[in-house]
């Protein structure tokens, strides 16, 4: 874990990366770039396969989030941030490289954010809870289960559960799935890889999930950021 006074926009060229900062983790898949704040802590964690470029942001330069989020990245803010990544970091006020950061800034402040993040909780139960999902994916112990390895009543879990993260434990671990599902897709694994590690049934129930989250299947999704997914996916 470590701070920028800066902010700063780690951009996903290839691969994947999750980004820890306190309570939270960021998924940031292929074309996409998570926008860290000034002076969060935060670690980056990176697919095997990844290539990435980080552009730092004076916090007086551009009206950004306050917190960290997962953010869309157009073809032109790509190409931009990679042509300014060739020019030397101290460049003079009005001369050509300061005309394309401003354009870059103003490219950058019209980005969409992406709802890819998991939201990690520092309370005892539920950290055990999630230490246990996040190792093995597959666990597929319903809540009245979890609550009777905990010592909890089903209700009084459920209601903790909403408390520290703001969603249901369907809904988180659903969350966890997706997250660890990008991450694993970018990394080169099969669909049919994935949809194990998860514990689906089948392949179709996987890409379902998948497609409600994302609106694509697999395939589709990675196709439109510009890197082949995994082959062997099922019909969409």
């Amino acid at each position: 874990m470590h701070t920028h006074r800066r902010g700063q926009l780690v951009l996903a060229l290839r691969g994947a990366i999750v980004c820890q900062v306190p309570g939270a983790w960021w998924l940031v898949p292929p074309q996409s770039g998570v926008w860290i704040p000034g002076g969060v802590p935060h670690s980056n964690r990176v697919t095997g396969n990844a290539r990435l470029c980080c552009l730092f942001v004076e916090p007086s330069a551009l009206a950004l989030p306050n917190d960290c989020c997962t953010l869309s990245i157009s073809p032109l803010l790509r190409e931009m941030i990679l042509r300014l990544a060739e020019h030397p970091e101290g460049y003079e006020v009005g001369g050509h490289t300061d005309q394309i950061a401003r354009v870059l800034l103003g490219e950058l402040a019209q980005m969409s954010v992406e709802h890819l993040h998991l939201p990690i909780s520092g309370h005892p139960r539920i950290k055990q809870m999630a230490d246990a999902l996040i190792e093995d994916p597959s666990d597929r112990r319903t809540l009245p289960q979890w609550a009777s390895e905990l010592a909890m009543s089903e209700r009084s879990l459920s209601r903790l559960v909403i408390a520290e993260t703001g969603l249901s434990f369907g809904q988180w671990r659903q969350q966890l799935h997706l997250v660890v599902a990008l991450r694993e897709l970018a990394e080169g694994q099969t669909v049919q890889q994935v949809a194990g590690d998860l514990g689906y049934g089948s392949v179709t129930a996987f890409i379902t999930m998948f497609k409600k989250a994302m609106g694509q299947s697999p395939t589709k999704y990675f196709a439109s950021r510009g890197q082949r997914a995994a082959e062997g996916e099922a019909s969409p």
